[in-house]
């Protein structure tokens, strides 16, 4: 232990972390750049923090504090010691309805003091996008401001009083008319009034540089607000009193259209006289799909208020009027202003995945990797389209891409360019062009940083913003503040480099040798954990509603078991410098383990991590030729023993065996299995043995149903009731060959030898391989693999679609069979035959309709299916049957082995409490609950009691009565 250390232990009663996970965790933010610090301290109250500057400053060393990490110009990072407020001091203190303030400590999150300010009608009003995990002691360190500043202003606005600790250990309260104010500060500040009265920008986004204009009389000497915007430099925030503003009690959104990105910069200072809440722009080449919008190529998403939603409509419709469009609509449904919103909060993260190129990164000006830097300049709103057609010639002529977007109301726009930041000749050509961007910005009378603030990606440059004389009087304010520059250095004065602490320097340059093959990454892993920029949308709280991603965060509130936290490690890990010894590194090990492996960061993340496959990934390496856990053999391998204890049918006897406890009990420990679980029963009766002992039905199109094992030896009834369904559908059912077969048929209803080969290699069952994958047994995996898609090939030379009940096995399917099986063409063809239940239905049989239960519904729709397959035609095939109500969001928390391994029911049971298990205990008794996963039944059963059906076990009790000879 260092004594840097033991002196931060016996000063502070918050957690010390000098180790490497908490030290990999912290390395980023969500810029460019990474610093690694040489410890992490979470202080419980100011007392903490005044003791760790205490500690730091008797021993030289800096001080960062952070908030939840998703500053994008470096800000967040540091050498030195780490102050995390998001454990401790992230509390909402008190709300005062009548004076419309609320008193917060820095690490609150931005949406939890929305929630309390709700209730009474007012809310706070910057809002960025991050809102629902940035902190607001981050908001006032950056000035951070959000889609509504046209309303509301930015966060400096909306700050009333700052308690704050210096970096000497003055305690002060920092407001207007000098109050808080350091010495030195009024004397400074008295001798430089003409140049502070000319020297600052005219714009309502001007957030680089301090705010040193705010302590002129005339306004009223605010030190609050001239603190905001100064990146932890000056002092550290330990508790803020801010206002609130009356919340609008309706809204409309105007999403107006317009033929391209400069007619909607052209028209959106035009607007600002209707007095919108927000006028935000955005052009197609960011949007996923036009489908939702007006006709354009560029929109503008103008938000209206009123006391009723008629008020709010018909000021949007004004705006629509009074707008040079192509097309517009209004939209007054929540539902359908939060999808359209959706678009615009995920373009931090989408922007960074550009459409086209190859997704490695730019060796020559392109790819499609593209990065901040040049984040959020602002001009006057007046000039934005000027200044649009100017940047956009610049990338031009440095053969760059970006997707500009953003707050086109205050003259501010978001960008990511596809800088390539990896070679020599990319890094140059990244300097040449910041230089050249920050004379453009200042020829319009712009700020380099109209939100984020400028970090080390901008603050070298503020003399073009600023002049020379001006930064100087900065580093002079800095100097009365924090005389011994203890406060995160580097920034904002005395600058690093722009071009130097690059994260991406420390990735290895070659391909790492990998079992998966990441088509979207060129087949690159560094490429595939780069994709996490660090915007921390796995770090949202259970309010988020239906996202599923994180769900082990969600349980934890820890980094390490947040989607960015994981990624974190993994870059570490590349990187070899603080985690050391790569694949068999124990930090990464324990980090994943409480990954669900849910999948659903592959659709919540913004650019689509997966984390799931980076786990299996990395467990497959780190286990190559070392004994691994009891619960990889014993539910890793589970369709290889469910088999041969159907083999020789002893279900009966293992069923008898697990009922006596003491037995149990043992089964488990030597398993791996959680002793609170208990052992699902195995089915007497498999799904194939009822299968033979019927007859065939059906004329219509060929299906083949896959018996996956869940199905095949858990719950056979989903198999018999989707059979009872689909052929009631008119459709004709086939299971998968047993056999290799050398040619076709299908579809006989059940599979024979065709010839003495065939019979001597013996009958087999297809896979899906999930329980090898998940465990990261990728050899077992590929092997189980291959031999289902020799079984499937006659089925692969028909146009026959393959039905998968089982949500899991049809992600794993459509997702990981051609993702590790990349170089069998087989592997995409039977992926590309997946369908689920209500697909199936859906496009096979249209005509038919469903019996009418006309019940309620309630459960959870599988993570998976959230994930990767969609939940679109079960929505309808419910709706049809009269099935009403939606299913929850989140994760069940069992997530196939993972609930069941010893050491996870605890997290496994705080998963479920989130949204699944209340919203069952919460339901009319009449209600039916939905569980198409196997999984979800269990956790339902063992958790609540409560019995869990798959959609076509519901819609089979509904149809007539079978004969008995079936």
């Amino acid at each position: 232990m260092t004594d840097l250390e033991a002196d931060l232990r016996k000063a502070v009663r918050g957690e010390v972390g000098f180790d490497v996970t908490s030290r990999a965790l912290t390395t980023m933010d969500a810029s460019n750049y990474r610093r690694v610090p040489l410890g992490v301290v979470a202080p419980k109250d100011a007392d903490d923090v005044a003791a760790v500057l205490e500690v730091c400053r008797t021993h030289g060393v800096p001080v960062v504090p952070r908030g939840g990490g998703t500053s994008i110009a470096g800000q967040a990072t540091g050498t030195g010691v780490v102050l995390d407020f998001t454990r401790h001091m992230n509390k909402l203190l008190s709300v005062d309805p009548e004076s419309r303030t609320a008193l917060v400590q820095p690490g609150l999150v931005l949406d939890r003091l929305q929630d309390a300010a709700a209730p009474h009608g007012l809310r706070f009003g910057p809002d960025p996008s991050t809102h629902s995990r940035c902190t607001l002691g981050g908001m006032i360190g950056n000035n951070s401001c959000g889609s509504h500043s046209v309303a509301w202003g930015t966060t400096a606005d909306s700050v009333a009083e700052l308690a704050v600790v210096t970096a000497r250990g003055q305690r002060l309260r920092l407001g207007q008319d000098w109050a808080g104010a350091p010495a030195g500060l009024r004397e400074l500040v008295d001798g430089e009034l003409a140049r502070l009265r000319t020297g600052f920008p005219e714009l309502p986004r001007r957030i680089s540089g301090y705010a040193l204009d705010a302590l002129l009389p005339e306004h009223r000497a605010d030190v609050a607000r001239s603190f905001c915007g100064s990146e932890g430099t000056l002092g550290v925030l330990t508790e803020a009193v801010v206002r609130l503003v009356e919340a609008p009690r309706a809204r409309a959104l105007a999403v107006l259209g317009y033929a391209d990105e400069g007619a909607a910069a052209e028209a959106a200072a035009g607007l600002l006289v209707h007095r919108p809440l927000t006028v935000e722009g955005m052009a197609a080449d960011l949007v996923p799909s036009v489908a939702a919008l007006p006709r354009g190529g560029a929109w503008l998403f103008v938000e209206t208020g009123g006391s009723s939603e008629g008020e709010a409509r018909a000021r949007a419709e004004r705006i629509v009027r009074a707008a040079d469009v192509l097309d517009a609509h209004v939209v007054t449904d929540p539902a359908g202003q939060r999808a359209l919103w959706r678009i615009r909060e995920d373009a931090s993260g989408t922007a960074t995945r550009m459409p086209g190129g190859t997704s490695q990164p730019s060796r020559a000006g392109g790819g499609s990797e593209a990065w901040p830097g040049w984040e959020d300049c602002a001009v006057p709103p007046r000039r934005l389209g000027a200044y649009l057609r100017d940047f956009r010639g610049l990338l031009g002529a440095h053969g760059l891409r970006g997707i500009p977007y953003g707050h086109f109301g205050d003259g501010c726009i978001h960008v990511r360019i596809d800088f390539d930041l990896l070679t020599p000749a990319g890094i140059g050509r990244f300097r040449r062009f910041s230089e050249e961007l920050a004379e453009l910005v200042a020829a319009h009378g712009g700020s380099l940083s109209g939100e984020h603030g400028d970090g080390q990606a901008r603050a070298e440059l503020l003399p073009t913003m600023y002049g020379h004389e001006m930064v100087a009087l900065f580093e002079r304010a800095k100097a009365v503040w924090d005389p011994d520059d203890l406060l995160n250095p580097g920034m904002l004065v005395r600058p690093a480099p722009l071009d130097t602490n690059l994260r991406f320097s420390v990735l290895p340059r070659e391909p790492v040798d990998v079992a998966f093959g990441y088509p979207a990454d060129g087949g690159d892993f560094s490429a595939a954990v780069r994709r996490c920029v660090g915007v921390a949308k796995c770090r949202t709280t259970p309010s988020s509603g239906a996202a599923v991603m994180c769900p082990s965060f969600r349980a934890t509130g820890e980094e390490e078991h947040s989607t960015r936290g994981r990624a974190r490690l993994l870059h570490e890990m590349l990187a070899g410098e603080l985690v050391t010894d790569g694949w068999r590194s124990t930090e990464v090990r324990d980090a994943l383990d409480l990954c669900l492996s849910c999948k659903g960061c592959r659709s919540d993340c913004p650019v689509g991590v997966d984390m799931a496959t980076y786990k299996a990934e990395f467990l497959h390496h780190h286990y190559a030729g070392r004994r691994r856990p009891a619960s990889h053999h014993s539910m890793g391998r589970l369709p290889l023993w469910l088999r041969r204890v159907d083999r020789v049918r002893a279900a009966a006897v293992v069923n008898a065996l697990a009922s006596v406890r003491p037995l149990a009990a043992l089964a488990k420990r030597l398993g791996g299995i959680a002793p609170e679980r208990r052992i699902p029963r195995v089915a007497t009766r498999t799904f194939s043995r009822w299968w033979e002992g019927r007859n065939t039905r059906g004329t219509g199109d060929l299906v083949v149903l896959w018996p996956d094992t869940f199905t095949e030896h858990l719950s056979p009834s989903v198999g018999r009731a989707a059979v009872r369904v689909l052929e009631a559908a008119g459709l004709r059912v086939a299971l998968p060959p047993t056999v290799h077969l050398e040619k076709p048929p299908v579809g006989d209803g059940r599979t024979v030898a065709l010839d003495p080969v065939s019979l001597l290699r013996g009958r087999g069952r297809v896979c899906c391989g999930l329980t090898y994958v998940s465990t990261g047994q990728l050899d077992h995996a590929r092997a189980v693999l291959r031999r289902t898609l020799d079984l499937m090939t006659p089925v692969l030379e028909t146009p026959a679609p393959v039905v998968v009940l089982e949500p899991s096995c049809a992600a794993a399917l459509r997702t990981d069979l051609p993702e590790l099986l990349h170089d069998d063409p087989r592997a995409a063809r039977l992926a590309s035959r997946v369908l689920t239940f209500a697909e199936a239905l859906e496009r096979l049989a249209p005509d038919w309709r469903p019996p009418a239960l006309n019940r309620p519904v309630v459960g959870q729709t599988h993570c998976h299916q959230h994930a990767v397959l969609g939940d679109t035609a079960d929505r309808r095939l419910r709706g049809a049957a009269g099935l009403t109500g939606d299913l929850s969001g989140g994760c069940c928390g069992l997530a196939g082995n993972f609930g069941f391994e010893k050491g996870h029911f605890e997290v496994s049971r705080a998963c479920a409490e989130e949204q699944l298990l209340p919203s069952v205990r919460q339901a009319p008794r009449e209600a039916v609950v939905l569980a198409d996963g196997y999984s979800c039944r269990t956790q339902l059963e063992q958790l609540a009691g409560a019995r869990g059906r798959h959609l076509a076990e519901v819609l089979a009790e509904a149809l007539e009565p079978e004969s008995p000879e079936s």
